[in-house]
């Protein structure tokens, strides 16, 4: 399996760089051999654009930049499109997944487009801090269904690990619950 690389844009606090590591733990359970996940902060408040990286590979990774070229864009705020370019180096056959209630079909863009209400599936399993719906592990759940190298047990286990009790439960539920609903174009 080739390198695939993973771009996150979010909002600070929504959960970006989380999303990022949950993403690679969970594609070392699956079995891929080396993994990575970092991000790149503007500025470091709540709300705060944030940009977030992932690679995994069944063969050790050797680069150490951000990625440039991406195989899979996610955005947790779609908002953001209105000031971020998130298809910035995405590759010609690349996908992007928007959180968003949307049909991919009401979405134009020249990449194959992929769509979830992560927002509402937060709401609706109580996944909030603060009264703000936390997106990072539904859009993660979405994964598996746009990558060959990644399964959904993977990402629950990964999101498991991460939270124990019925919190690691209700974030599991909602990465199952994204995998179920996303929408492809």
């Amino acid at each position: 399996m080739p390198l695939t690389e993973v771009v996150f844009y979010g909002r600070g606090g929504q959960g970006a760089v989380t999303a990022a590591n949950i993403l690679a733990s969970a594609a070392l359970e699956s079995g891929n051999k080396d993994v990575q996940a970092f991000p790149i902060f503007g500025a470091e408040r709540r709300g705060a654009p944030v940009k977030a990286f992932a690679r995994i590979s069944d063969s050790e990774i050797h680069l150490r930049s951000q990625v440039y070229s991406p195989n899979v864009v996610v955005v947790l705020d779609t908002g953001i499109m209105d000031t971020v370019n998130v298809t910035d180096g995405l590759k010609k056959d690349g996908t992007i997944v928007l959180n968003t209630p949307r049909s991919p079909d009401e979405v134009y863009m020249p990449f194959k487009v992929a769509t979830v209400d992560a927002t509402g599936i937060a709401i609706e399993r109580k996944i909030m801090v603060g009264g703000i719906p936390i997106v990072n592990t539904p859009i993660v759940g979405t994964l598996p269904k746009l990558m060959d190298n990644l399964s959904i047990d993977s990402v629950k286990k990964a999101i498991m690990n991460r939270w124990k009790g019925k919190a690691g439960e209700r974030n599991a539920a909602a990465a199952e619950d994204a995998y179920k609903r996303l929408r492809i174009k």
